[in-house]
């Protein structure tokens, strides 16, 4: 099996289109690649929604223990776990039919990424969303 991510007109896209990002593995600590990331996209205008447990709040946004636990809509799940921790995350994406998920550099799960590519998912695999934002969208 070989995934294949999305060319980068369909990242600049999806980008374009997205504006809730339901950021898991969201870190309090500022030094923290997750959470320097998540401020950056909070300053590119989109609504981040952490989602870490025994948290409350991070980049002042109410945080939600698991991705389940998340109401509202969410346009792309942004994920800085572990790659043998995203099954369930995909179970959840699948599940309520949420449009795309990213798996941030070094987050590489081919069998899952497929897996949430063929229930109609868009999927971007070992990429950095700010990077790509930078490229693409300045």
């Amino acid at each position: 099996m070989t995934f294949t991510n999305p060319g980068l007109e369909e990242i600049r896209t999806l980008l374009g289109r997205i504006r809730h990002i339901a950021v898991v593995g969201l870190s309090p600590k500022p030094a923290r690649p997750s959470h320097q990331v998540a401020s950056a996209l909070q300053q590119f205008g989109y609504h981040i929604i952490p989602v870490r447990p025994a948290v409350d709040d991070v980049l002042g946004e109410p945080a939600y223990a698991k991705l389940a636990d998340v109401p509202g809509p969410i346009d792309l799940v942004d994920v800085f776990r572990a790659p043998n921790q995203i099954a369930p995350l995909i179970d959840v994406c699948i599940e309520r039919k949420l449009p795309a998920i990213w798996l941030q550099d070094g987050v590489i799960n081919e069998a899952e990424a497929q897996r949430a590519q063929d229930a109609g998912l868009t999927v971007i695999m070992d990429r950095c969303i700010y990077r790509d934002y930078i490229q693409l969208m300045r």
